[in-house]
């Protein structure tokens, strides 16, 4: 589907991504997991291990990402309990798990080094984090894929009138 403020493509950012639709500048690579409520992907790996980011919705509705604090390491996180605590210009709070997990690692030492990274790479080096996945029968339960996850994205990208866009300015430093 190709419309003035509509395409379905390849970013340039994610060329590398098997597939990838574009609605109004955000990106939604089909080829991850979503859980839309909690405005969140995931990436499963192998050893039930998963990576966690905010989507490019997410990113774009916050704003400029202003402050992040994870939790510790080794902690075992409930679904829906938070894992990280995001503040941004427009909006603070909970970066929600979408399955029980514990923490293996987190992404502080980018956002230490460049407090944006997730409003210009959401789905690449601005992930937030690893988990094991303590329950990895039931992990997917709760979670959109492929065309299904790209329908809801998009609906609720009409719904709050969202525009994706990337941070362009220099990487900035958590304080």
């Amino acid at each position: 589907m190709i419309a003035q403020d509509v395409q379905e493509e390849l970013s340039p950012a994610h060329r590398g991504l098997r597939t990838m639709a574009v609605y109004y500048g955000c990106d939604i690579p089909e080829d991850l997991y979503y859980h839309p409520e909690y405005d969140s992907w995931v990436r499963f790996e192998e050893s039930d291990s998963a990576t966690l980011g905010m989507t490019d919705v997410a990113q774009t509705a916050a704003g400029k990402l202003l402050h992040i604090r994870f939790q510790r390491i080794g902690k075992r996180i409930k679904a829906g309990r938070s894992a990280v605590t995001i503040e941004s210009a427009k909006w603070v709070g909970p970066f929600r798990m979408p399955f029980d997990s514990e923490l293996l690692l987190t992404n502080q030492e980018t956002f230490r080094q460049d407090l944006l990274i997730a409003n210009r790479d959401p789905y690449g080096a601005g992930w937030l984090v690893k988990v094991h996945v303590l329950n990895p029968e039931t992990a997917r339960d709760n979670l959109l894929s492929g065309a299904e996850a790209v329908a809801e994205l998009q609906r609720k990208i009409d719904e709050s009138e969202i525009r994706c866009f990337r941070c362009v300015d220099d990487p900035v430093p958590m304080t």
